[in-house]
Order: C-alpha cells, then sequence, then structure tokens
C-alpha cells in the first residue's frame, strides 16, 4: 500500500494545508493500492509564491547551468525507471512491457531531445538595429493526464526548466504515484529550491486554484476538451496564457494498394494500445467501399491476436483506468449496435474470464458511418470504427469532418500520395507510415486545443517575446 501524504514546494516534502484523502484503486483489481493527500486552495497559494520566490535567480541561470540540471535529472531518471515503471502498472493498469518500455521511455526520450534543443537554441537574435530577445514567461502551472503519465509531465516540465521558467505540477489523480516518483527524481537532481513544485489532487480543488491564479503567467493544461474550457474559462481573469493539448478522433486513412492488408493489421495494434487510451490513436479507420468487407476480415483476425488480461502477466492490454472509464465505453459501444455500425468483434461486457478489473473487449465495428456516435466521439478505449470512402477526395473529407485536429494517419506504398494527401489534413501531426519524431511539434487544431509541445517548438510558450528597438547597428 502506497502512502503518498506530503507534497513538494520550495524544495521540500511539506504537510498540506488540509487533512483530506483519496484512496488510488488499482484498475486491474478493483482494489485500493494507495492512499494519496488532496491539496487545497492553501497549498496552490504556497507553491506558487515559492515558485515565484525562486523565478528571478532561476530566469537569470545561463543556459549552461540549465543544462546541467537537466542532464542531472537525466541521471536520476535512468536510475528510477523500473520504479516508475512499477507505478504505472498499479494506478492505471499499463502492461508491464508498455509501462517499462514505451511508457517510460518517451519521458526519457523527451528529457534528452530538451537538453539538445536548449543547447542549440537561440534565446536573443539582432535584426538590424533591433535586438529580439525571448525571456521566460513566468511561473507556470502544470496540468497532466493519466493516461501517458511520465510522457505528458516531461513535455511540459523540461521545457519550462530549459526556458528557465519555474511551477507548479499537478498530476492527475488517477495517476499520483509516478507523479510523485517524478518529484523525488527532480529533487535527487539537486533542482533548486522552489523552481519545481509538486501539489497532488483533483481538478476542483487544484485545477481550479491553479487555472485562476493571479500569480501564476502561463497554464498548460492536457485532458479532455470539456475540461480545457473550464481552465480557459478560468484563466481568463488574469489574461495569463494557457495552451491545451485536448481530445482527438484520429482519422486513419489506408490507401487501396498492395500493402492494404497489412497496413489494416497495423492499424488495429495501433489503436489497441495503451487500451485505446490515448488521445492521438488512430481511431477512425478510413478504407475504400470497395474493401470494406475484406478490412473488416482483417481487423477481426488481428483484434482475435489482442490479449487482454492482468498487466503483470504477458498480455498486450490491461484494463481501462476506472469504473467510470469503463461503464461510458459500455454505454458508447451499445450505441455504436444501436445505431446500425456492424459489429466485427468485441463489444460490450468483459472478456472472458475476467470478471474483476476495468477489462474492455477489443473491439471493432465496421460500416459505421461519420455521423453516428462512435464515428464522432472520443470513446477512449480499445475500440475502432472503420468508415468506408468513395475517393481519395471523399477521405480527406471524412478525415476533416471532425470537431478535432490532434493527429492523423495516412498508410500506403506511394509516398508521394501520401504526401500529397497529408497536406490536406487538418491536423496538427500527420504520420506517414508509421513515422516517429521526438523533435516533432505536437498538438492540436480546432477542439484539440491550442500551442505546440516536443522539441524546440515546445520553448515557444514557455517564453515571451521582446523587441528592444534603436539597439545598435547589426546585421540585417
Amino acid at each position: 500500500m502506497r502512502e503518498y501524504r506530503k507534497f513538494y514546494i520550495g524544495g521540500q516534502w511539506v504537510e498540506p494545508a488540509g487533512s483530506a484523502t483519496m484512496d488510488i484503486v488499482n484498475p486491474a483489481t478493483e482494489e485500493v493500492c494507495g492512499i494519496v493527500a488532496m491539496g487545497s486552495d492553501a497549498d496552490v497559494d504556497r507553491a506558487v509564491a515559492a515558485a515565484r520566490g525562486a523565478l528571478p535567480g532561476w530566469a537569470a541561470t545561463p543556459v549552461a547551468g540549465r543544462a546541467d540540471v537537466l542532464r542531472a535529472i537525466l541521471s536520476e531518471f535512468e536510475k528510477r525507471t523500473a520504479d516508475l515503471a512499477e507505478a504505472l502498472t498499479e494506478e492505471m493498469g499499463a502492461p508491464k512491457a508498455l509501462a517499462s518500455g514505451f511508457q517510460v521511455n518517451l519521458g526519457a526520450g523527451h528529457l534528452n531531445t530538451a537538453i539538445e534543443a536548449l543547447e542549440n537554441y537561440r534565446f536573443e537574435e539582432q535584426r538590424g538595429a533591433s535586438l529580439i530577445v525571448q525571456e521566460p514567461i513566468g511561473v507556470c502551472g502544470l496540468i497532466t493526464p493519466w493516461n501517458w503519465p511520465i510522457s505528458l509531465i516531461a513535455v511540459k516540465v523540461f521545457p519550462a526548466l530549459a526556458t528557465g521558467c519555474t511551477m507548479v505540477l499537478k498530476p492527475s489523480e488517477r495517476s499520483p504515484f509516478s507523479g510523485q516518483i517524478f518529484a523525488e527524481i527532480l529533487d535527487s537532481a539537486g533542482v533548486p529550491d522552489g523552481v519545481f513544485n509538486l501539489v497532488q489532487g483533483d481538478g476542483p480543488g487544484v485545477g481550479a486554484a491553479l487555472s485562476g491564479h493571479p500569480d501564476i503567467d502561463m497554464i498548460s493544461f492536457t485532458g479532455s476538451t470539456r475540461a480545457g474550457v473550464d481552465v480557459a474559462a478560468r484563466a481568463a481573469h488574469s489574461v495569463k496564457r494557457v495552451t491545451q493539448e485536448l481530445g482527438g478522433k484520429g482519422p486513419n486513412i489506408i490507401l487501396d494498394d498492395d500493402d492494404f492488408a497489412a497496413n489494416v493489421g497495423k492499424g488495429v495494434a495501433s489503436m489497441m494500445m495503451n487500451s485505446g487510451q490515448t488521445c492521438s490513436a488512430p481511431s477512425r479507420m478510413l478504407v475504400p467501399h470497395s474493401r470494406m468487407a475484406e478490412a473488416a476480415e482483417i481487423a477481426r483476425e488481428a483484434t482475435a491476436h489482442v490479449t487482454v488480461g492482468d498487466p503483470n502477466g504477458d498480455f498486450a492490454i490491461g484494463p481501462v483506468v476506472a469504473k467510470s472509464q469503463f461503464d461510458s465505453i459500455q454505454t458508447l459501444l451499445q450505441q455504436g449496435i444501436d445505431e446500425g455500425a456492424t459489429l466485427v468483434a468485441g463489444g460490450p461486457g468483459r472478456p472472458d474470464g475476467l470478471e474483476k478489473g476495468y477489462y474492455v473487449k477489443p473491439t471493432v465495428f465496421a460500416d459505421v458511418k461519420n455521423d453516428m456516435t462512435i464515428g464522432r466521439t472520443e470513446i477512449f478505449g480499445p475500440v475502432l470504427t472503420i468508415i468506408g470512402y468513395d475517393n481519395i477526395d471523399n477521405a480527406v473529407e471524412i478525415a476533416n469532418d471532425t470537431d478535432y485536429g490532434l493527429a492523423a494517419f495516412i498508410a500506403g506504398a506511394d509516398v508521394e500520395q501520401a504526401r500529397s494527401v497529408a497536406r490536406r489534413i487538418q491536423a496538427g501531426s500527420v504520420v506517414i507510415n508509421d513515422a516517429f519524431d521526438f523533435s516533432a511539434p505536437f498538438g492540436g487544431y480546432k477542439k484539440s486545443g491550442n500551442g505546440r509541445e516536443w522539441g524546440d517548438f515546445g520553448f515557444l510558450d514557455y517564453l515571451e517575446v521582446k523587441s528592444v528597438l534603436g539597439y545598435g547597428e547589426g546585421d540585417s
């Protein structure tokens, strides 16, 4: 049983202002596996004051000094990877192979990328007689979700540190263990007192206080579109900067070529990873109408190989994070059936033999219309919808017919055609044939948010731009 009853504020582990706690439930067993203190306005005030006090010194730290701190964090991070992976499996049900692999490795990758970007970043340049300076925006409130906890903390904390900002982090109350270990890593690495602060809690208790706090200069939020709207509304009163990475309903256009069968199978596997709990998941597979039956059969066979079970065992996917998530998915599965989609695999209920835990059957629907509920709603579970298209123009039209625009995917042997289609998609990231790049900016169009994370583009929202006119002679 884990017990995390203190917050990290001003370089110290301190008692919360109040006595409220929350039981953390292991989604694989439905049993309490930990207790976490829940913060309040008073805790946020204390953390913000610590961050404000540390800001002048950290902002004035030379780039080389900030890079040294990031390298020290990397050293400590590498020592704690097993601890992080174990926490992820326990708190959100990530299978041990995924937790110790992609879940943790994304955090390390973002840290290495931030170090490289910092060492090559130009914080000032002279244009003619004007000097253009990029300065830290100030104190940042960072609010992160539960589905990729370490990665989504990393893409906020590391750019904030690199650019000279100080911060208060609120991890999700559904995945607090990994956030607590992350704070221990930064403490061991010698991050100066007050530069990084951690307050655990929920949205109403801590997230709202951060969003509306007058002494916070910037809020970076990742989560649902609904919650993002609330964060932005609270932040508006103090005119602070708000960046958001929100929901998605990613199209995956499978081109009509010799690689069709393989690409359908890959699309199924990608959708099911992390139990489908990924905002950038390829949840809408688009295939030619003429190959719908073929795609459905391939998807059915591929889904049969997606094993579900105890995340401590050798299974492809574990449970979804909580009962509320399980119940929401079950409702949407039934809606898909009721609205006339063809159930190819899976469906409502738990997988056979799993009577306890929030396990969802890997599910595929074919013959989905883009205006169906399951075609428009972010299900956030291991559920793939297959939608037919007439031609490439129609595929692009369907792909863009969504409130979201976070990520899109194109799979096919004709790279030139894929490139042409990619230019027409309204999404912040368009992935051709499973490409991956830590340095490519990540963020959304439309209701998927604003701002960008990853690589040097991830620095921009943590910086203010100052123009000093008449600074002196310089190259034009």
